[in-house]
């Protein structure tokens, strides 16, 4: 049966998850974690938690899923160390120095290549395979028809999200928080851009569209279709940034799809909308249609209809109900485009104005809010339905069979023998005991007592009593025994049997270092031309390899990769790999090397002192330094999404001959359509670097990342950097226009 994955952000949430059901849990702490806003869990109090959960047969997996920089590495290395001496289950990774740290040290703790990594081929499956991975956590936008094709061709365990938030960027691939709010969601610090009002611009005919929350992505819900995705090896909820009420509504909700597939889903459903939901999409894994995979109107808790206003009065609304309104409860009032009233239910009035605590019929509610007559009613806090979830989430799911056999041995000491599926543990009482004058004890009594197992996840299943005399025997040495027999069953049970490490070693990768060349990418066969005719030899257009939805073609010479598929799908060949593998330390940069690229371009969210981090201890490890690519010009690709905003506005096919763009209070971002109608949003701002080359060294080459520049401006940056690389003084950084990005300061 398929593996249901919670999330935990606190301590309340993981209890939750495993009462709720959950086969496993995942969690993130204090640092290293793609969700820092949790509250996240310290290491001292995660030893306890982890034992927990395993005394019920449940794993716990952390996640360390953001890119790590140079002088961090010593830090999670010994993190990694910690973590795998309590022992957790698995490590949830995206950076791949600490990938193969793990692999390679600690075998008893499996590796899991996170979805920031961005995996949706099989090409990429295979490599991480090779690696030593254990499971992959797919792309968001892996169809379900995808995974079985997986399935059939891999033996790699696949762990898929069900239910929960959805990024509207492949994953790992999302730039747009850092670079408008120095937030980096690669750092588990997303302040949410997607989720705020833009304008959709035609830039070409001047038409502005109206403001609507245009990259802000329903909720995942999968429950419709639980059966096709139990081929799946995990099934996983996201939610680490939510309440324990919510984690246990989902966990169990899914819990009871999944061990009983005729519950009804319908009441499944209108429960899952009595918590937080943004309302819901089946998602790409079930391919919904795109035009229903974001709510534009409300990027918020959208909660549940339960009415709407049909009176006003003086500072007073009148709301006629189809569900219960009780005291304590809180509701929004759905007014016209993206504009909501959010009102907590502090006093509830009949018609006849007294105070009442509840009613399923018509309500009145004090109001000095503009709320026309007609305005539907949701309810985004339901007060009973809470006190149910809070009373579900104190009730065990997991109640372990234990099988006890009671004799006496030769020196009239009590032997209690306890069992649960393979392990045996055999106790006995320090009292001796004594045949009784009078009144023995019963085994009804003896069965009282040793099915007391109270808070352990035990209840007794089998109980043989083999005593052949009538023995008084005190309640205390059953008790005791008891007691000392479980302890030690848990104890037994926590033993971790420690693998022997991998010897896997990655050989020194040096290349020489000689005055840089120039590159350049583009996006039209007229920028192509416009390269070409000024002498630039490495351009990157027809030979580029995306990170995701890849169509691997035949590629003579260069071949500049985005993704880990292509990393192994060329093999052998010139492989150049992209900004898109989050490259931010020295052991990842010689992995890549070691995997068969020949040249590494490093991350966006990398600053030049951690440039000068990196070079300098990759000298000190392999006594040379590696062949980097880093691009200095270009309008940085913020987000790159299966979604369209352009056809979702109702403008599908313009793009072929119209410019779009989306705004917001204050800068334009431009849009990029691909062939296969995937968008690309570019920063409104252009990054530029030239002026500040002269703080760099041992970098092979500067990148010129052309995308909607024309033939002129393409010539002027081209001799601006040609003039910079042969020493001449130049000035081309307008402030108004361009970018330095993270150059200059730390991202957070």
């Amino acid at each position: 049966m398929s593996e249901l994955l919670a999330p935990a952000g606190n301590k309340e949430a993981f209890f939750s998850a495993i009462n709720a059901g959950a086969n496993a849990v995942y969690l993130g702490l204090n640092t290293f974690s793609a969700r820092a806003y949790a509250n996240n869990f310290a290491i001292d109090e995660l030893k306890e938690l982890v034992e927990y959960a395993h005394l019920r047969g449940v794993l716990v997996f952390v996640t360390m899923n953001t890119i790590v920089f140079e002088n961090e590495l010593k830090e999670a290395f010994k993190l990694v160390d910690e973590l795998a001496d309590i022992p957790i289950d698995a490590l949830i990774i995206q950076d791949l120095a600490l990938l193969t740290y793990v692999i390679n040290n600690h075998p008893h703790v499996e590796a899991h290549a996170s979805t920031q990594m961005g995996i949706d081929d099989l090409e990429a499956i295979n490599l991480l395979e090779e690696l030593g991975v254990k499971r992959c956590v797919l792309a968001r936008e892996v169809p379900i028809e995808k995974i079985k094709e997986f399935k059939k061709k891999s033996k790699m365990p696949l762990e898929t999200f069900i239910h929960g938030a959805l990024c509207v960027s492949y994953s790992g691939n999302c730039l747009m928080s850092g670079l408008i709010g120095m937030r980096s969601g690669n750092r588990g610090r997303c302040v949410g851009s997607c989720r705020k009002l833009y304008n959709l611009v035609n830039e070409t005919t001047n038409e502005t569209f109206p403001k609507r929350y245009l990259l802000s992505m329903k909720d995942l819900n999968t429950t419709s279709n639980i059966e096709d995705l139990k081929i799946v090896d995990s099934l996983k909820i996201e939610g680490r940034m939510k309440e324990a009420a919510y984690v246990t509504s989902v966990v169990r909700s899914y819990r009871e799809l999944l061990d009983n597939p005729k519950t009804d889903i319908s009441k499944i459903n209108y429960n899952l909308s009595k918590t937080f939901n943004r309302t819901f999409t089946k998602g790409y894994i079930l391919n919904e249609k795109p035009t229903n995979i974001t709510n534009i109107l409300k990027p918020n808790n959208f909660g549940y209809y339960i009415g709407k206003v049909t009176n006003k009065f003086k500072n007073q609304i009148e709301i006629t109900l189809i569900s219960n309104v009780k005291q304590g409860d809180q509701l929004r009032f759905d007014l016209e485009e993206t504009k909501e009233v959010s009102m907590p239910v502090t006093k509830l009035y009949d018609k006849s104005m007294r105070l009442i605590n509840s009613s399923n019929t018509t309500i009145y509610l004090e109001c000095s809010e503009k709320i026309p007559v007609g305005t539907k009613v949701y309810k985004t806090k339901d007060v009973d339905f809470l006190d149910e979830l809070d009373k579900a989430s104190r009730e065990a799911y997991y109640h372990l069979p234990l099988d006890m056999y009671l004799t006496i041995n030769q020196d009239y000491n009590l032997e209690l023998t306890i069992n649960y599926e393979d392990y045996y543990v055999t106790v006995k009482s320090n009292e001796r005991i004594e045949i009784a004058n009078n009144n023995p004890t019963s085994s009804i009594n003896i069965k009282k007592q040793l099915s007391k197992l109270g808070t352990t996840p035990y209840v007794l299943n089998n109980l043989t009593i083999d005593l052949e005399e009538k023995w008084f025997i005190p309640v205390s040495i059953l008790n005791n025994l008891r007691r000392v027999a479980v302890e030690e069953l848990n104890k037994k049970r926590l033993i971790v049997n420690k693998k022997t490490k991998k010897d896997t070693h990655f050989t020194k990768q040096i290349f020489p270092i000689s005055k840089p060349i120039i590159t350049a990418s583009c996006k039209t066969i007229e920028q192509y031309n416009t390269l070409k005719e000024l002498g630039i030899e490495n351009i990157y257009f027809e030979n580029v390899i995306p990170r995701n939805n890849a169509t691997y073609k035949n590629v003579d010479g260069q071949v500049l990769i985005g993704g880990l598929g292509g990393l192994k799908h060329y093999h052998g060949k010139d492989i150049i790999t992209d900004y898109s593998f989050n490259v931010v330390n020295s052991k990842t940069v010689n992995l890549l090397h070691n995997l068969g690229a020949k040249k590494i371009t490093l991350s966006h969210e990398i600053n030049k002192l951690q440039i000068k981090d990196l070079l300098d201890s990759y000298y000190e490890q392999n006594g040379g330094y590696p062949n980097l690519e880093l691009i200095v010009y270009g309008r940085q690709e913020m987000l790159h999404t299966k979604y369209c905003p352009i056809k979702k506005m109702g403008e599908c096919g313009k793009c072929k001959t119209n410019r779009f763009a989306l705004k917001d209070d204050y800068i334009s971002f431009p849009l990029l359509t691909t062939d296969n109608c995937e968008v690309i949003l570019l920063n409104g701002k252009t990054l530029n670097l030239i002026d500040d080359l002269d703080s760099l060294d041992h970098i092979s080459s500067y990148r010129l990342a052309f995308t909607i520049e024309n033939t002129e401006q393409i010539k002027q940056i081209v001799k601006a950097l040609q003039d910079k690389l042969n020493g001449k003084k130049i000035k081309c950084f307008n402030p108004e226009t361009d970018t330095r990005g993270h150059f200059n300061k730390e991202i957070l």
